[in-house]
Parts: structure tokens; C-alpha cells; sequence
């Protein structure tokens, strides 16, 4: 579904995206395509590089190639600042206190389903298994003629930034792969952890916003937050600022951390359910109760005449005439009252509670899942070389150095940065796209 158009609401993005143009970017041939033709180049690159005994271009060399460079990490920098400050102007809005009102369940329930307007059981879900988009509160929510959730609903994430910021996040990762094109020009080989990177960071953001999975939010969040001050810190190493290995180090394990608890936090969506409170009509119950009301009244009509007759018998046989024929009549208004219960043959509401998992198509599992096998490489390369680290330091200090876990972990960090760069130590005034390790 296509972001708000500009002023329409008032978190409407600054610009609008034609739809056509939209919806045609996420066409799965897209990422495909681009992701195939780029692995297929740096593979044949590699080999030509390698051919030459990686020597670098001539290009490499010139002054345009090192203002492309700069040019290139202040754009992605800027870029990524701008996404940063969008989507926390997002989250902001959309996602709710646990301290609010709804507690808990509506904090989830805000990073749960992304459509609608804000507030407990009022947002607006695909039901897959009915081919339409349904809302836990009807009389509330209005879905355009169309079917789908109105463009100009606020208070969830989607329309509050989501679908703007994270549509252009996608296309960034497509951007993202001259980070290679500038290491093959300096002669240098880029790895295939790398390659699989960006081939995969193009597909995991395609799906993600695609099928609108809600912890997508997450990726496109940190992701540009960390790709802000990483791509600052290329632009610093590129005019030769000396940078503390300590905050290179840094960047690093804070993209190691970031896959490591965006793993979990999307593969938990797949396992939470929450309850939200529901109006249940209660008509059926309420002609149950007219039928039983009638059905009592018509016991007690027929126990009542049985009286009246004897009644009128005995008022007759003792000369009151005009007492008997009064009889029924003393009657008549209470049995028309028990026959016509209030409420009855109306539409009444209660407030229930509907338990409702997190994840509501198969098309969100799927994003999510392709994000956490997608990220399987590099939390295996992290475990192993953790796991080396601290058997061989634990080993040498007999356990009694209190600091080995922390010394694996930054060995852990090292190797995967080596693993991911080749094993290259990018070096000279125009380095600083040797990436690290990350999501996207």
C-alpha cells in the first residue's frame, strides 16, 4: 500500500510517490534481477581483478574518483540521518506506552499491525483466508471502496512513516552496491560474505515491505542509524582523519549486535499473541431471552384463566355479575408486559476479549524468516570465532581471567569484519568502503 500523499494528514511525507511507480519498484522481478546481474558482475570482476594480480584501476587514481568517493559516503550518511529522524518521529507516534491506558498490550499491539488508526483493537489486518482486510472494530474503522485500509488513517506505523521511509530504504540497498564498485577499482577483491550481503539486504527489504511485515520497522530504524555514523566515519577516513581503532572496533560490534537482536526480535513475532477487547452482538441471546420470557408468559396466562374461570363461578353464584366479567380484564397488561421483554428484537453489544496472533499472512513469515536465515551466515561466523576465542584464552588462563569473554567477543568481532572484507585492510586516503558486517 502506497504512503499518504503529501498533506493529506498532518505526519504526511513532504513529498508524495506515484503509486504506479510504488507498487511497480516492489515487483519481485526488481531485486531479483538487480541481485542477480551483481553477483554475477563481482564474481567476473574478481577474476579480472585477480588476472591483473589485483592491481588498482587507473580510475581509482584520479581526483573525480576520489570526490565520487566523498560525494558517495556524504549522500549515504545525510541519507541514512534522514531516515534515522524520520522513523523516530514515526515510533514516536505510533507506538504506544505500556504505561498508557491499554498497558502492555497495546504496545504490542502497535508493533503488531501496522493499519488503521491507533488504539487497542482498532487497527485493520489482511485475513488471508477470506481475501480481504478486516477490522476487530467496524463500526469504528472505514476501508475505502477499494477494500484496503484509508491512506489518511493515523496513529500506526505504516501510514506514520513506515511505508515512505522504508520504500526508500529498499532502494537504497540498490544504491548501497557502489560500496563494491569502489572496492573492485582499487584492484582489491570483495568477498563473497559480502556479496551475499547485498544480494541478500535487496530481497530481506523487499519482502519486509512487500508483505508490510511489522519488523521491518526495526531494520529500516537501526540499520540507518548505525549506516549514519558509519558512512561519517568513511567520509573522515577518506581526506586521511585519524579515527580510533576503539570507534572503528565499535561500529562494528554495534552491526554485530544489531543482527544478532534483530534475529530474535523477528523470529518472535512468529510466536506472539496478545488479547484485544472486541463488541460481541448479543441478538441472538436476546431473542433467546424473548422466547423464554414468552414461553413463561404463556405458562403463567394459561395458570392464570384456569383461576379466572373459577373466579368468575364463584362471583356468579353469589350474584356479582359485573365483578366476574372484570376478572380477565385485571390481567390483561401484565401478560402483554411479560411478552414483550425489553431489548427484545434489538441489536445490543458486550465488550470481550479476543486473543489475536501478531502476524497476521503468510507473506509476513515469509519476510520474516528469509531475514533471520538471511542473517544464519553471519551469527554462525560470529559463534564460531567466539567460541574459538574463548576456548583457547580460557585455556590459557586456566579460567581465571574474568575478562575472556569480553577479549573472545572482540575476537569474534575481528574475525567476522576479516571475513566479510576478505581478509583486505583497507588502507590510504581513499578508503572507508571495506563495510562491515550488518543487516542491511
Amino acid at each position: 500500500l502506497p504512503p499518504p500523499q503529501a498533506g493529506s494528514t498532518l505526519s504526511a511525507p513532504l513529498f508524495s510517490i506515484p503509486s504506479s511507480l510504488y507498487i511497480a519498484a516492489l515487483d519481485v522481478k526488481v531485486p531479483i534481477t538487480i541481485a542477480s546481474v551483481y553477483a554475477v558482475t563481482v564474481v567476473s570482476v574478481n577474476a579480472y581483478n585477480r588476472s591483473r594480480g589485483n592491481k588498482p584501476w587507473q580510475i581509482s587514481k584520479t581526483r573525480a574518483f576520489f570526490c565520487f568517493v566523498v560525494l558517495h559516503n556524504v549522500f549515504l550518511a545525510v541519507y541514512s540521518a534522514w531516515t534515522f529522524i524520520g522513523m523516530l518521529g514515526a515510533l514516536r507516534t505510533a507506538v504506544q506506552r505500556s504505561s498508557g491506558p491499554a498497558g502492555l498490550a497495546g504496545t504490542v499491539d502497535s508493533l503488531c499491525k501496522i493499519h488503521g488508526v491507533s488504539g487497542l483493537g482498532h487497527a485493520v489486518a489482511y485475513n488471508g483466508s477470506e481475501s480481504r482486510w478486516i477490522s476487530q472494530s467496524p463500526s469504528t474503522i472505514l476501508l475505502t471502496d477499494a477494500g484496503t485500509p484509508d491512506s489518511t488513517d493515523v496513529g500506526r506505523l505504516w501510514n506514520e512513516g513506515l511505508a515512505f521511509y522504508g520504500w526508500f530504504f529498499y532502494l537504497s540497498k540498490f544504491y548501497e552496491v557502489l560500496d563494491t564498485v569502489i572496492i573492485l577499482a582499487k584492484g582489491k577483491r570483495s568477498s563473497t560474505l559480502q556479496t551475499y550481503h547485498h544480494s541478500g539486504a535487496m530481497m530481506c527489504m523487499w519482502a519486509g515491505i512487500r508483505y508490510m511485515s511489522p519488523p521491518i520497522w526495526m531494520f529500516v530504524f537501526v540499520n540507518s542509524a548505525i549506516h549514519a555514523l558509519m558512512y561519517t566515519y568513511y567520509t573522515l577516513t577518506a581526506f586521511s582523519i585519524p579515527i580510533p581503532n576503539t570507534l572503528k572496533r565499535s561500529l562494528t560490534t554495534m552491526q554485530i549486535i544489531q543482527f544478532l537482536v534483530g534475529v530474535a526480535y523477528a523470529a518472535l513475532h512468529s510466536f506472539v499473541s496478545y488479547s484485544i477487547p472486541v463488541r460481541v452482538p448479543f441478538f441472538k441471546e436476546a431473542i433467546s431471552v424473548a422466547a423464554n420470557a414468552t414461553s413463561s408468559a404463556t405458562a403463567t396466562a394459561t395458570a392464570a384463566s384456569v383461576m379466572d374461570i373459577i373466579k368468575k363461578l364463584l362471583f356468579r353464584a353469589v350474584g356479582g355479575e359485573g365483578v366476574a366479567e372484570n376478572v380477565n380484564a385485571a390481567h390483561a397488561p401484565e401478560i402483554i408486559e411479560q411478552t414483550n421483554p425489553l431489548g427484545a428484537g434489538t441489536i445490543k453489544y458486550r465488550t470481550a476479549y479476543k486473543t489475536i496472533p501478531c502476524i497476521d499472512t503468510s507473506g509476513q513469515t515469509l519476510a520474516i524468516w528469509l531475514n533471520v536465515f538471511y542473517l544464519a551466515p553471519l551469527t554462525f561466523l560470529f559463534a564460531r570465532f567466539f567460541v574459538k576465542s574463548y576456548l583457547r584464552r580460557a585455556d590459557k588462563t586456566a579460567g581465571h581471567d574474568s575478562g575472556v569473554v569480553e577479549k573472545a567477543g572482540l575476537d569474534a568481532v575481528k574475525g567476522v569484519e576479516r571475513s566479510f572484507n576478505g581478509g583486505v585492510v583497507n588502507g590510504g586516503k581513499m578508503n572507508g568502503n571495506g563495510k562491515a558486517g550488518g543487516q542491511h
